[in-house]
């Protein structure tokens, strides 16, 4: 079940009029998004709709040639994904970006291993394995995410498992959002439910998550609000509790305009 839509919680992440052109071909086209604390946003979108290059924009991975991105109020500027993380913005793609021959404990801080204490062991990067295993441990274990061991390899994890380490990963670092592509694609409805129910306890933990999916089931299922892109812009926010899937899938594909929505459907 959903929980209330979060529409009144103060803002965590906001973007004014962003534009993103690629030669003749404006993939953003004033685009406008907002995210509050402690809900699922899902955000859907045909074909070309820009919803990836809005994604982008807010991780880093793109740099805007206008508009105006804000993280608790103040204006950032990411020139890179590293500038996102820096800012507690942690990105799954769908690619996962996993390392299958580490173990889920490596793979949970690959890029970011602990190093022992000590000059020398700084000198050398000596990496302490121990206490990445026991830290990979209790965060599992606080996300309930049942993995047997966290030294096994992650190639010989199925695809659910996989992509439960890669939002495990991104929840574990994140201070202010969690940006989550496509989660459950190619993954079947035993694996599929695990991910979201994930999805909805990283939710719970406190940090706000982006969901990008064409899944329209799981989007209606988890999401607490829903941005609907069309044309480079937000066509609107509804809530998936007021608004039937159908008529989701109309205003997305420009066959309804969002001005014939019941007052009800927005969020």
């Amino acid at each position: 079940m959903n929980t209330p839509a979060h529409s009144h919680g103060p803002l965590v992440m906001e973007a004014k009029g962003l534009v993103k052109r690629y030669g003749s071909v404006t993939a953003l086209d004033g685009a406008d998004f907002e995210l509050r604390a402690g809900e699922i946003m899902a955000v859907i979108g045909d074909n070309g709709a820009g919803k990836s290059s809005l994604i982008k924009a807010l991780s880093g991975a793109t740099i805007p040639d206008e508009g105006e991105i804000r993280l608790d109020g103040k204006p950032i500027h990411f020139k890179s994904p590293m500038d996102a993380r820096r800012e507690g913005i942690e990105t799954v793609y769908q690619d996962l970006a996993v390392a299958p021959a580490m173990t889920i404990a490596e793979n949970l801080f690959l890029g970011r291993e602990i190093i022992r204490p000590g000059f020398f062991s700084r000198l050398f990067r000596c990496i302490d394995k121990k206490k990445m295993l026991e830290e990979s441990i209790a965060r599992m274990n606080d996300l309930k995410v049942g993995i047997r061991s966290m030294t096994q390899a992650v190639e010989t994890l199925s695809g659910g498992q996989r992509q439960c380490v890669a939002v495990a990963r991104s929840a574990a670092f994140a201070r202010h959002v969690v940006i989550l592509d496509e989660p459950t694609a190619a993954l079947g409805v035993k694996e599929g439910n695990m991910v979201l129910e994930l999805i909805r306890r990283v939710r719970d933990r406190g940090l706000p998550v982006i969901l990008i999916s064409h899944n329209m089931p799981h989007v209606f299922e988890i999401a607490d609000r829903i941005h609907i892109a069309r044309l480079g812009k937000r066509a609107c926010i509804v809530n998936p509790k007021n608004i039937s899937m159908s008529d989701t899938v109309a205003v997305m594909t420009g066959a309804m305009r969002p001005e014939e929505l019941p007052h009800q459907a927005f969020a």
